[in-house]
């Protein structure tokens, strides 16, 4: 239960967040190359709607095949999940659940007190949920990373709530 925390306060949909489920989720981030690489938002749609038409455009001249290298890569990326680092944004969660016109603040709650955070600079955040293939049990669940990584050295840990102001 340590891997759960609550998104609550001036929002339309209080969250439930298990960051123990991230380490399936596709919007994962490689921490070990996020901060290094130059970022480029990126439509979620825009993006869907590429790759299943190229994927249609390969069925339709190749017809349904498989490629011989599927098997050698589910197994570097099985790898690559037991030993990477990696974290979620928080933009999509913040944005289900809908904060209210009004709110201008994100208060994290963690075990040494509160830090307050704009909400502007709260869609930019990223969450750190596991450490070279390992979660974050000792000081997690997660550990709060600012996206342009100023505080990757000494991230804001032993979070247990956070709350829309």
């Amino acid at each position: 239960m340590a891997e759960i925390f609550l998104l609550t306060g001036n929002v339309k949909y209080p969250i439930t967040v298990d960051a123990g489920v991230w380490i399936f989720d596709d919007r994962r981030i490689d921490l070990n190359t996020y901060f290094h690489e130059e970022q480029q938002e990126i439509d979620e749609l825009e993006e869907y709607t590429k790759a299943v038409s190229k994927h249609w455009d390969r069925e339709i001249t190749e017809g349904a095949t498989y490629p011989p290298t599927l098997k050698a890569e589910k197994k570097f990326e099985k790898e690559k999940v037991l030993t990477g680092t990696f974290g979620i944004a928080f933009k999509p969660f913040l944005k289900n659940a809908e904060p209210s016109e009004d709110a201008k603040l994100l208060i994290i709650q963690t075990i040494d007190g509160e830090i307050e955070v704009p909400l502007s600079v709260a869609y930019d955040l990223i969450f750190q949920f596991s450490d070279n293939g390992k979660p974050l049990k000792e000081d997690g669940p997660i550990h709060i990373l600012y996206k342009d990584g100023s505080n990757r050295n000494n991230p804001i840990k032993n979070v247990t709530a956070l709350i829309v102001k």
